[in-house]
């Protein structure tokens, strides 16, 4: 019987790696995964990352034929940066997707010369790390978190992908570093060379090879970010596919078929092939209903809740005042009253303001010139609740599309495949 051809998606996150193959039907046939902390009690250790990375791969390797991979992606956390020397050698400490730049001396010339739409804007962004390690330190080149994984697996460590070099200040329209980058101070030949994710790279190198018992034909393919890798992996590939997480929080995601920019909501968009991925966060979600309810008192009430029966209630649910999309508004107030003294109805008209929240964000996306929402696809704790999926259906009105995979990896898995058809190794 002949084994058909296998890809490999590895994503790493802020407490592990996780591995995939995946199959030319994009059905996952192996999966393996690693916790920084078994590695390395520094979870910001480039080489808690390797470790992981190796380790989750190892226990996907001991299921398949090694022989049967013919490509291989990774994604990392949007925003994680650390200079290299020219082996790749990190010369610091990393600096994480959330750790701020406090100087002034840097955040100042990106607020005046960054166009409002960049994604560079903020003590956060890949670009104030970058200026922080260009002034420190003397590297040769200064990487995103997926772009030095993939570098150990290529030996090349001069090389990322469109998604993670937007909030560096990557152009994604003009598919280059902006002149403006050069007025911040930031020298652009530290920058790496910028690809569109899914992008065949290169081979894998020798080391890498034998290392990892791959064939020295596999194709190393560029990543993305953790973000957009979570939206590939649902299947969502068409505009006007929508992707709702419901978690903590709400986030509203959209394929589209332009870019989308407002600052005004914190709104930029991901280049993706010939699309381009927007969304938005929203405070409500998960955490107004644990403020009220247990999830075994959530279970309980959402058995008497009939979806088909509005209560009437006009609902605004937040934990407290404050909003960033779809109204931005730091001020903005709950809105949970009159309370019902049944606590099923008063659980199910939470459950009908957070799906207003998520029909009001799809319209302000499609408000802003993105295509009109055709299909939702929900991950997320809140997805398992059948009483407030329906009710969302009816508020949304657009199918509910099945939800391929919620691992990361099974995204960046897609991107090798696109990759390995793009090189024809397949």
């Amino acid at each position: 019987m002949i084994e058909l051809p296998l890809v490999i998606g590895i994503d790493i996150g802020t407490s592990g790696a996780r591995a995939v193959a995946m199959g030319l039907d994009h059905l996952i046939v192996a999966s393996g995964a690693a916790k920084l902390a078994d590695v390395s009690s520094d979870h910001r250790a480039p080489e808690a990352w390797a470790g992981a990375v190796d380790t989750a791969l190892g226990f996907v390797l001991a299921t398949i034929d090694p022989a049967r991979v013919r490509a291989i992606a990774i994604d990392g956390t949007s925003g994680t940066l650390l200079p290299v020397d020219k082996d790749g050698e990190p010369l610091a400490r990393p600096m994480m997707y959330n750790d701020p730049v406090e100087d002034e001396a840097i955040l100042s010339p990106i607020a005046a010369f960054a166009p409002e739409e960049s994604a560079a804007h903020g003590a956060t962004s890949g670009l104030a790390k970058a200026l922080w390690f260009q002034a420190r330190v003397s590297p040769h080149r200064i990487l995103h978190q997926a772009d030095w994984l993939a570098g150990r697996l290529t030996g090349r460590f001069e090389i990322s992908d469109e998604n993670n070099a937007l909030k560096t200040g990557y152009d994604p329209m003009a598919r280059r570093w902006p002149d403006w980058i050069d007025k911040t101070g930031m020298d652009r030949a530290l920058l790496p060379e910028v690809v569109p994710a899914g992008s065949p790279l290169d081979l894998i190198c020798a080391e890498a090879a034998a290392r990892l018992r791959l064939s020295p034909k596999t194709l190393v393919v560029a990543g993305t970010t953790d973000g957009c890798a979570s939206f590939l992996a649902t299947g969502a590939d068409t505009p006007g596919d929508g992707v709702t997480a419901l978690g903590t929080t709400m986030t509203v995601k959209l394929l589209s078929d332009t870019p989308l920019f407002a600052p005004k909501y914190g709104l930029y968009s991901h280049r993706i092939g010939d699309n381009w991925l927007a969304g938005g966060a929203s405070n409500s979600g998960g955490i107004v209903l644990a403020s009220h309810f247990s999830d075994a008192r959530i279970a309980e009430l959402s058995n008497s809740i009939d979806p088909a029966r509005a209560t009437g209630l006009d609902y605004y649910p937040l934990p407290k005042p404050g909003e960033r999309f779809p109204i931005n508004d730091p001020q903005l107030q709950p809105r949970m009253t009159p309370r019902p003294d049944d606590d099923a109805l008063f659980l199910q008209a939470i459950f009908e303001g957070i799906a207003g929240i998520e029909k009001l964000a799809y319209e302000r996306l499609q408000s802003l010139g993105s295509p009109a929402l055709r299909s939702v696809r929900t991950v997320g704790g809140g997805a398992k609740n059948a009483a407030w999926s329906a009710i969302r259906a009816h508020r949304l009105n657009v199918p509910f599309s099945a939800v391929a995979s919620e691992e990361a990896a099974a995204g960046t898995a897609r991107l090798a495949l696109q990759g390995a058809r793009a090189a024809e190794v397949l």
